[in-house]
């Protein structure tokens, strides 16, 4: 004897058929996703690194930026420094060429001041010469003049270089003329002096002009 099957026995079957195949799809295209996130590893780090280096990239150049603007104030004031060094220097020379020339202009100064008084005693011996009827009294008044006057070359460093009956020395005097002589002793000797020579301190600043025996 044969069993029926029964129609509703069967359904079950089938929908756990229907079931089992559903999960697999959903399991292998889950599984078709995360393989594709796991063959693709170089791409994410690609995205990372890129985003990664537009950000070093900025700051790098925000770095740049901020040398060359620093290099440019240091060269800015530089150059100020320059300007006010080259304007302080500029000042400096003028300044001392004037007081080189004020010092150069008025060095006779204290030398005149000190010469004046001989000056005074000149003109109010001028002035009584006219009138003056004791020629000694007024020799003896020149001739004061003449020693204040000496005096006062001596304190200034002046002193004259003495020739009359010396040896000729050519570091000190001139020779204007030669003359014969009776006396041996006078011979190559200086006879007689024109204009007379001074030193002032050591050093020549005028040579004696003379006359030579022969």
């Amino acid at each position: 004897m044969v069993k029926k099957k029964v129609s509703g026995q069967e359904e079950p079957v089938h929908n756990k058929h229907n079931e089992q195949f559903e999960n697999k799809k959903h399991s292998h295209s889950g599984n078709n996703s995360d393989t594709e996130k796991s063959e693709n590893p170089k791409a994410d780090d690609n995205e990372t690194q890129n985003g990664g280096n537009s950000a070093a990239e900025v700051t790098s150049s925000d770095k740049l930026f901020n040398g060359e603007r620093s290099t440019e104030e240091k060269l800015a004031e530089m150059q100020d420094k320059y300007i006010r060094l080259s304007a302080e220097f500029d000042n400096y020379r003028k300044r001392t060429l004037r007081e080189k020339m004020e010092l150069s202009k008025y060095a006779n100064e204290s030398l005149l001041l000190k010469i004046l008084p001989v000056m005074d005693d000149f003109e109010r011996a001028i002035a009584h010469m006219d009138s003056a009827t004791d020629c000694s009294a007024m020799k003896n008044g020149i001739d004061l003049i003449y020693l204040k006057f000496t005096e006062f070359l001596k304190q200034t460093g002046l002193k004259e270089v003495e020739s009359m009956n010396c040896d000729f020395n050519v570091d000190l005097h001139d020779a204007v003329a030669k003359v014969p002589v009776m006396e041996e002793e006078k011979k190559g000797k200086i006879v007689d002096v024109i204009q007379k020579g001074y030193f002032l301190q050591d050093k020549v600043i005028r040579h004696s002009k003379v006359v030579i025996g022969e």
